[in-house]
C-alpha cells in the first residue's frame, strides 16, 4: 500500500469532484493506471494477477428502516443470502441503532437493535461476513444534500463521545469493528487523525472529495489505511458488474474496494445482486485477509 498524498486546497478538490460528477475523473484513470505502470515496471509480466475486490455493503440496519418498511430486517436477509449463495465474502457497515428521519438533523427518536437483529448478526459472523462501525445514529447535522453528514462540524470532544457510544452500543451485540465507514461518506480532514485512533481502516467515497479530496484506494494516511470507493465500484450491482468484468481482463492484482447498498438492490428483487455475485465470487478477497495485510 502506498501513502496519502496531503490534502490538497479547496479549488482543486472541488475541481476534482465536478471532475468526477462529468465522469472524467474514477478509480482506473485517477489511481489504478498509475499503480500498473508502477507494478509493471518492477514486477513485467509477473506483475499480471486476478484483481482482489474489497466489498463493503451499506448497512445494516437500514438507515431508513424506520421509516420505509420495505428496507427493513427482510431486505437486508435476502441481500446476505443472495451473497451467501456464491459464497462472496463482504464487510457490512453496522449502524449501532435505527434512526427516525435520518435526513431530518431536527429530529428525534430511534430503536436499539433487538433479538432479531442479534440472531441475523450471528448468522452473517457464522457466514464469513466482517462489520465495520457505521456511524453511530446516521442522522445528518446539515439538512442541504451537499453537506450531509454525521460527523463534519464536531468538536475533537464531541466527536469522541459520539464514537464512544456507537462502539458501546455495537459491544452490547459482540461486535468490536477495526473498520469504520462514515455515514454520507463524509467528514472532514482535520478528523481523519481523531477516526485513526479507534480504527485500522477507514472508508470514505465521493461525497468527501469536497472535504478531503481525490486520493487512491487503499492508501496509509498517518496510523491508518484509508480506503475510499469511486467510481466505477461505488453504484448499483449492475453498474459495477461490467467494472469487475474489465478488472478481471486487465490482471491488476490489486485490491479493488467496491460499495454496494442494500436499499439500491430491492427494486429488482436482487436480481442484478445475483448476477454480481456470480461473476466476482471468483475473486471477492476476505476482509480478514486484507485486515492481516494491514498488520503486516
Amino acid at each position: 500500500m502506498f501513502r496519502s498524498r496531503s490534502v490538497p486546497r479547496a479549488e482543486l478538490r472541488f475541481a476534482q469532484r465536478l471532475a468526477m460528477k462529468a465522469g472524467r475523473l474514477d478509480f482506473e484513470s485517477g489511481f489504478l493506471s498509475n499503480v500498473l505502470k508502477a507494478r509493471r515496471a518492477m514486477l513485467g509480466a509477473q506483475a499480471d494477477s486476478p484483481p482482489r475486490f474489497l466489498i463493503r455493503v451499506d448497512e445494516f440496519p437500514d438507515a431508513y428502516a424506520l421509516d420505509d418498511p420495505e428496507r427493513g430486517i427482510a431486505a437486508s436477509k435476502a441481500f446476505h443470502e443472495t451473497l451467501a449463495a456464491e459464497g462472496v465474502p463482504y464487510l457490512i457497515a453496522m449502524l449501532p441503532q435505527r434512526t427516525h428521519c435520518p435526513l431530518d438533523p431536527t429530529a428525534s427518536g430511534g430503536q436499539s437493535l433487538d433479538a432479531e437483529d442479534c440472531a441475523f448478526i450471528e448468522q452473517m459472523r457464522r457466514e464469513g461476513v466482517s462489520f465495520a462501525q457505521h456511524g453511530t445514529t446516521h442522522r445528518t447535522r446539515y439538512t442541504s444534500s451537499r453537506h450531509r453528514s454525521e460527523l463534519s462540524g464536531l468538536s475533537p470532544q464531541e466527536l469522541e463521545a459520539l464514537l464512544d457510544d456507537g462502539r458501546k452500543r455495537l459491544a452490547q451485540v459482540e461486535v468490536f469493528p477495526r473498520v469504520f465507514v462514515p455515514p454520507f461518506n463524509r467528514f472532514e480532514a482535520r478528523q481523519f487523525s481523531d477516526l485513526a485512533r479507534h480504527f485500522d481502516v477507514i472508508g470514505g467515497g465521493p461525497e468527501n472529495v469536497p472535504l478531503m479530496g481525490f486520493h487512491g484506494s487503499p492508501l496509509w494516511r498517518g496510523d491508518a489505511v484509508f480506503l475510499p470507493c469511486y467510481a466505477p465500484f461505488y453504484a448499483t450491482a449492475a453498474e459495477v458488474s461490467p467494472a469487475v468484468e474489465r478488472m478481471v481482463g486487465l490482471a491488476p492484482g490489486t485490491w479493488i474496494p467496491i460499495v454496494l447498498h442494500v436499499g439500491w438492490e430491492v427494486g429488482d428483487g436482487f436480481r442484478s445482486l445475483a448476477a454480481f455475485a456470480r461473476k466476482v465470487a471468483a475473486y471477492a478477497s476476505s476482509w480478514d485477509d486484507f485486515l492481516h495485510a494491514v498488520d503486516a
